[in-house]
């Protein structure tokens, strides 16, 4: 309720202002959902859902009257820490980052609401997020989905009935939370995700999440040198 109060207040007071080039990054394990996930926030089929995704993928479109690039990056395996997540998996979620220069506004967080949400998983989630920084969290908000799956029960309820590791990871997203139905086309949820989007945008003092750029290059530089030896 309180989150829902400063919402309406940001919006009232004219504090969360339109971004017309929204940038998004996705994140999360393998088959959660992060490529059905940008096919909603699109409004059309741009990622392949059928296959893993190996490396970062970008897609743009016009949505909700915004001009919105996507990225996704390759997930993990969600019941493993990231010491047993591969290296070149470790580098295309922190080199995500860059391909929507200055940054991205949001990274998502996806989670798929009809899969029980173990310890194990918070863990996983706090190290792959963590190799962008502790500071990614404040730029973060978790993407239910598979909303239609919980029938009458709210995204509310299903967070306190979930347990702790979930309510860990949505407090420390700020309570930054959306849920979506990714079979249903009505964009009015893809809506409302933006302008939360927005008033977190706001509540950064209007700057996107950036990363180290000397640490970026070399990154860069290492998966140039990865390819030419492949």
């Amino acid at each position: 309720m309180k989150l829902q109060k400063h919402r309406e207040t940001l919006r009232s007071s004219g504090g969360a202002p339109h971004i017309s080039d929204m940038r998004i990054v996705l994140l999360g394990s393998r088959w959660e959902g992060k490529s059905s996930s940008g096919n909603t926030i699109l409004g059309r089929k741009e990622f392949d859902t059928s296959e893993r995704t190996a490396e970062c993928v970008k897609r743009e479109g016009e949505t909700a009257g915004r001009h919105v690039t996507v990225v996704e990056a390759p997930g993990w395996v969600r019941s493993l820490s990231v010491v047993n997540t591969p290296e070149r998996d470790k580098q295309e979620i922190v080199l995500s980052v860059s391909l929507c220069p200055p940054g991205p506004h949001a990274v998502l967080l996806v989670i798929n609401a009809t899969e029980p949400f173990t310890e194990t998983q918070r863990r996983a989630v706090q190290e792959h997020l963590e190799l962008l920084g502790e500071r990614v969290w404040s730029h973060t908000i978790v993407l239910f989905i598979c909303g239609d799956c919980l029938g009458n029960t709210t995204i509310e309820h299903h967070i306190e009935r979930e347990g702790k590791a979930v309510q860990w990871v949505v407090e420390k997203c700020g309570n930054r939370y959306h849920v979506v139905e990714n079979r249903k086309s009505d964009g009015g949820q893809v809506t409302e995700l933006l302008e939360k989007i927005e008033e977190m945008v706001a509540g950064n003092r209007g700057h996107h999440f950036d990363f180290d750029a000397k640490i970026m290059k070399e990154l860069m530089m290492r998966k140039k040198e990865d390819e030419r030896r492949a």
